[in-house]
């Protein structure tokens, strides 16, 4: 081999060595920067699908927030209407009030038109067929009597406390006035009660007898209208006064 074989041989030696030198810094340059790049793909895609976890959770809470504050517009809505509901109807309850009030006030310019007396038997509190029917006979001539009113007059016999005899009177008077508003229209503030209770007992409580007719209700109709024609009625009792 002359010379100058030998120093082409060897010019391609070194550049066979300086190319694979060269492969391989790159390689070791470049490998990192692959790596650093598929985790950074990968930390992309992570983040990606974070965000869009998280605002599937904003806009459902979102939604949620709206529907409660729907709902919560709706009911104050409808406690606004049950408020103005119940204040209309305070507001009629104070008319009647006032209307009974003065009433009341001028009960001595009102005479009876007609009047029952309906018994109950002993610690009861309903209507007999016979009580209805004398209340009957009362409210036949409530049609016909101008700006009246019905005032009751409830007692019972001496047995029992106090306490509990007025709570039996005042059950006696309602029932008289659920059957006179139930059969006959007639509106509470058209109903008066003037007296409840033991107190006032038309009859001794010594005898059996004096204390059936102590359990009753005195019913009047009454009118304050001048010139009223029509005369009371005798009173009529609507039980057995025997009875217990």
């Amino acid at each position: 081999m002359n010379r100058t074989s030998l120093v082409i041989c060897l010019a391609a030696s070194m550049v066979a060595t300086v190319g694979c030198a060269s492969k391989n810094y790159v390689k070791q340059q470049t490998t990192p920067l692959i790596n650093k790049t598929n985790e950074l793909d990968d930390l992309t895609a992570k983040n990606t699908k974070d965000i869009k976890d998280v605002d599937a959770r904003a806009q459902a809470g979102i939604q949620a927030v709206n529907a409660k504050t729907v709902e919560v517009e709706q009911k104050a809505q409808s406690a606004g209407q049950t408020a103005t509901s119940a204040q209309q109807m305070a507001d009629a309850a104070n008319g009647r009030v006032g209307v009974l009030t003065n009433t009341v006030a001028n009960l001595d310019n009102y005479h009876a038109v007609a009047e029952t007396s309906v018994k109950f038997g002993f610690n009861k509190d309903n209507l007999t067929p016979k009580a209805q029917e004398a209340l009957d006979q009362l409210a036949g001539s409530i049609a016909s009597t101008k700006g009246y009113i019905i005032a009751l007059e409830g007692g019972t016999d001496s047995v029992g406390s106090a306490d509990y005899n007025y709570d039996l009177s005042q059950r006696r008077a309602n029932s008289v006035i659920q059957y006179l508003a139930t059969k006959y229209n007639v509106p509470a503030h058209k109903i008066y009660v003037i007296g409840l209770g033991k107190d006032k007992p038309v009859e001794t409580n010594k005898t059996s007898t004096g204390r059936a007719d102590n359990r009753r209700v005195d019913v009047r109709l009454m009118t304050n209208t001048v010139g009223e024609s029509t005369p009371a009625s005798t009173p009529t009792t609507g039980n057995n006064p025997s009875s217990m």
